[in-house]
């Protein structure tokens, strides 16, 4: 099952992906897509609705939101492919690398990506996203794992390289600048996804740069959420990145970064398709 929100920023209505791409109203089961509605049974009672959810009429141009409100936080796993890690300069790591975006970051599959002021270096990063839909707390094993899946969805980890490389401390000023997390436009229930099958792709003005399946991830979908799980708290609606492939502007010598102007495409084959354009920085 697909699930979706649709309308203007904080305004946005629920809704199912009918099989022909039309969309079903769900706002008589619930009034968003969050965490109360993931850890609520919100998908089973979607499911059993599905035969009479009245259609949604969605004119032309309607913005497409993020598949899931209220986020919590938004975890991210580093260099989870090899080619990647190696384009990066570093070794695969021996285990997960984690850092943090802020919930603030998430923005819509087709909004705007403002370039951060004084940015040379905004780079693109496709990535399979996974939305919790059950508390994780100290999961004994990555068994446990699958239980707290809720579904998964696209994810652009937009990261500004010299904000994130050749400033002093962490990685987090080249990650947390506003609008510098695409997700959607589904949320894809896990039933639906075979995870290691997942194509993902990633094209800037029509040229192709990314191009990898989820099978090549050091450490799989169950292994990073039982491995976050004894570090920190998972809550329903808190999304994890799980990392990006090979072919991001970092690892690509003479490869110009991202300005505005630029067109940025995401898609994970099953999972949908984003489309970004850089604009330029705003002082409001």
């Amino acid at each position: 099952m697909r699930l979706a929100r649709l309308g203007p920023a904080g305004a946005e209505r629920p809704a199912v992906v009918a099989d022909d791409g039309s969309y079903l109203d769900l706002s008589g089961i619930t009034g968003d897509i969050d965490g109360a509605f993931l850890a609520g049974d919100g998908v089973e009672r979607a499911r059993a609705a599905l035969g009479g959810l009245p259609r949604l009429d969605v004119p032309a141009g309607t913005r497409i939101g993020p598949p899931v409100a209220g986020i919590g936080k938004v975890v991210c796993i580093g260099q989870n492919y090899a080619k990647h890690a190696r384009e990066s300069g570093a070794e695969p790591p021996t285990e997960p690398i984690i850092f943090l975006k802020a919930a603030d970051t998430v923005v819509g599959p087709d909004d705007d990506v403002r370039i951060p002021k004084d940015s040379v270096k905004t780079d693109w990063e496709v990535e399979l996203a996974i939305v919790i839909g059950r508390r994780a707390r100290y999961l004994e094993n990555p068994g446990q794992a699958n239980d707290c899946i809720a579904g998964y969805a696209v994810s652009n980890d937009v990261s500004e390289r010299a904000f994130q490389l050749e400033r002093l401390g962490q990685w987090d000023k080249g990650k947390n600048c506003e609008t510098f997390n695409p997700l959607g436009p589904w949320l894809v229930t896990p039933d639906s996804v075979d995870v290691p099958a997942l194509r993902l792709r990633s094209w800037v003005n029509g040229e192709a740069r990314q191009d990898e399946v989820a099978a090549d991830m050091i450490f799989g979908v169950e292994h990073l959420v039982w491995y976050v799980s004894q570090f920190m708290v998972l809550h329903p609606g808190d999304v994890i990145n799980t990392g990006t492939p090979a072919g991001v502007a970092l690892g690509l010598p003479g490869q110009p970064y991202l300005r505005a102007g630029d067109v940025m495409e995401m898609e994970i084959a099953g999972l949908g398709r984003q489309r970004q354009t850089l604009t330029a920085h705003t002082v409001e």
